[in-house]
């Protein structure tokens, strides 16, 4: 999966080929962003996360990542400061407080051999496309089915490689998502397992699978294709469900061309619906984006049109309707 995190960071959260590990200095990465947001309705409309703040230069987040390996025995520890990085995306706290810190990820590794490795703590979730972190991200604004899957999982898993092409999956986590910290009784109540295949060069896919009492069941598949040396496809299917008839399926799609070195441009197409316990809505949601970037530095200029099967959005005098638009211009650096 080509967007996880700061791209060192998740060289180990996700199944994948796994070198085996070597003594490193201490590794330094990150970002930070800042966006401005116009809705044309004079709303903050559209309801995904982060880019929420309307006709405003508001904060993303500062975003600190550490990695260190020593033998076959490696740590990561990421911390985020800023909206986006904390209470815009895992409840802080009792939900009260204002804090503007997070941990992103706070977890070990053991590299056992060249392909088998164990992990355990605090990591930024195997399911999914998008990121909270604005650097592995195409587009500035996130899908629905970013914003309604999970962040983050507290647990144990086993990685390993059965081929260059081939690799596995399997954990145990806490009963639910976006949380250190499980119910005593429940404790490591869900279960979750990947499967990466890489066929051929520019090609790969995650088929992603989670199952929970508290959590509820979620398959996930996400899928890369470099399809021309400028032309790139990604892609990202989910269906969840949990009692109650709750949750979602959804699918999207985000095609993006390289038009010189520097400037790229890129569309995400998705469909996204609602079960009948979650409100039965429906949202098909366009988003057109740009790239362009100088040294560390991307700006994205962003226009999104989300338009659902309800009138689940406002206008500008306070009127239901079944359209939102919105526009974004949003600084990212990466270091």
């Amino acid at each position: 999966m080509m967007m996880k995190k700061v791209i060192v960071i998740l060289a180990l959260a996700l199944t994948g080929n796994i070198a085996f590990a070597q003594d490193t200095p201490l590794e330094i990465s990150g970002s930070a962003d800042v966006y401005y947001k116009y809705d044309f309705a004079k709303k903050e409309n559209i309801g995904t996360s982060f880019a929420t703040d309307q006709n405003s230069v508001s904060l993303g987040m500062l975003d600190i990542a550490l990695k260190k390996t020593t033998g076959k025995a490696s740590f990561v520890g990421e911390v985020s400061f800023g909206p986006r990085g904390q209470f815009q995306s895992i409840p802080n706290g009792d939900g009260t407080d204002g804090n503007t810190f997070h941990i992103q990820n706070l977890y070990a590794t053991y590299a056992a051999t060249e392909k088998l490795s164990f992990t355990a703590g605090y990591m930024g979730t195997f399911i999914g496309y998008e990121v909270i972190s604005p650097l592995a991200n195409f587009h500035y604004s996130t899908s629905y089915l970013f914003t309604n899957g999970p962040f983050q999982n507290a647990g144990v898993k086993v990685n390993y490689s059965i081929s260059d092409k081939v690799g596995i999956m399997v954990g145990a986590f806490n009963d639910s998502w976006n949380s250190y910290k499980a119910d005593p009784i429940k404790g490591l109540n869900a279960f979750g397992a990947q499967l990466s295949i890489a066929p051929s060069e520019g090609i790969s896919a995650y088929l992603n699978f989670m199952d929970g009492s508290v959590s509820g069941t979620i398959i996930d598949l996400t899928a890369s294709f470099k399809l021309a040396d400028k032309f790139k496809l990604g892609l990202n299917a989910a269906d969840f469900s949990n009692e109650g008839k709750v949750g979602y399926t959804g699918l999207a799609l985000y095609p993006a061309v390289d038009v010189t070195e520097k400037f790229s441009l890129g569309l995400r197409g998705e469909y996204f619906k609602f079960k009948e316990g979650s409100g039965d809505d429906s949202v098909t949601a366009l988003t057109l984006t740009a790239n362009l970037k100088t040294g560390g530095l991307t700006f994205i200029p962003e226009l999104r049109l989300d338009n659902g099967s309800n009138e689940i959005f406002e206008k500008s005098n306070g009127n239901a309707t079944k359209s939102a638009s919105q526009f974004a211009l949003a600084m990212v650096y990466g270091f």
